[in-house]
């Protein structure tokens, strides 16, 4: 185990967590793989977190994210080997934590929706869509969560083959929205390896491109997270631009993440990178997940935790965006293997 200025309170043993959001004294962590989906613990005293609630996955299927705002959790639902066509999101009241109650389902076409954001009113996800290739920006009102209702929908221009849109990408990563951000009337919205994209939503009905910047294929990570600072740092707009450390377009060394400029935001430029320190010595190619996963979505002050695979918790602050610097980590010991012999 490897530390600095991070003090471990408790460990909890449970089936490997994908999302984790916490509502007040409420730990809410979805689950990566079935029949584990989402659990829910008491955390009020955080040095004995209680289990309140389990809600299985399907076979074949995932819902590996949760959000939790005004008394309702949004779980996603992902094929990951299961039919197309079953996927989307489920809605919870979860006003008495211990008793979630299944409210409604909404369903889309293909593989279902991967990510997403939640205000408590407003969900900003990213579906598989029939008629579209890849993952789009879609924007549900769910002000009666037992009816959620499409309110707008974006894609990248040749996404929408059913419409007569020409298909530009056959030699090319598919376009995938992973998953939009809300932020004032804007999304800021991660499309993997194409790129980030600003949107403007003060006409939610139509969401209109501000800009769009990609740093594919120069660099073969997908974009995985596009996070603005909620203050000005130095007078200057700043947006963390996580890349993930999976689904590289060839082998290479350990992704970091960018920080862009967005004050000019028909413009961003990226102005300087993080990397954890000693991980890429000389750019040769490395194993996946030991590079940057994403950092966390809830902002204060000029400190982003970062997720860093491998590399456990970061603690990076962006005081100078031109040169952030690590101020802490968590890098805890590795999981037992164990070896199970099987015979019959």
């Amino acid at each position: 185990m490897s530390q600095a200025n991070i003090k471990l309170v408790h460990h909890i043993d449970c089936p490997g967590g994908g999302q984790v959001w916490v509502d007040g004294t409420t730990l809410y962590v979805g689950h990566m793989h079935p029949p584990a989906g989402t659990t829910i613990f008491d955390v009020t005293d955080p040095t004995a977190p209680r289990l309140l609630a389990t809600i299985a996955a399907r076979p074949g299927w995932h819902s590996h994210k949760v959000r939790v705002a005004n008394g309702h959790m949004i779980v996603n639902q992902e094929s990951i080997g299961g039919p197309d066509g079953g996927g989307g999101i489920d809605i919870y009241d979860v006003a008495s934590p211990p008793e979630p109650k299944l409210i409604s389902r909404w369903r889309t076409g293909g593989r279902g929706v991967h990510r997403f954001d939640f205000d408590g009113r407003y969900a900003y996800i990213s579906p598989t869509v029939e008629g579209y290739i890849g993952n789009i920006v879609m924007i549900l009102d769910l002000a009666d969560p037992s009816r959620p209702v499409e309110v707008g929908r974006w894609w990248n221009p040749g996404q929408w083959t059913a419409g007569g849109e020409v298909y530009p990408w056959h030699n090319w990563a598919q376009p995938r929205c992973h998953h939009p951000l809300r932020f004032g009337d804007r999304l800021y919205v991660s499309y993997w390896h194409h790129g980030l994209f600003i949107l403007d939503i003060s006409d939610m009905s139509k969401p209109r491109l501000v800009s769009e910047f990609n740093t594919s294929p120069a660099f073969p990570h997908p974009t995985h997270t596009c996070l603005p600072m909620p203050q000005t740092i130095k007078g200057r707009r700043i947006l963390i631009v996580a890349d993930e450390d999976v689904a590289e377009l060839w082998p290479t060394s350990p992704a970091f993440t960018w920080t862009f400029d967005i004050t000019e935001e028909k413009h961003p430029v990226p102005i300087s990178t993080f990397q954890v320190p000693g991980l890429d010595r000389d750019g040769s190619p490395q194993p996946e997940m030991t590079g940057c996963h994403q950092p966390s979505e809830r902002l204060k002050g000029t400190v982003v935790p970062f997720a860093w695979f491998a590399q456990g918790l970061r603690l990076v602050d962006f005081a100078d965006p031109f040169v952030p610097k690590e101020v802490g980590h968590f890098v805890p010991e590795p999981s037992p293997l164990w070896i199970i012999s099987i015979t019959g």
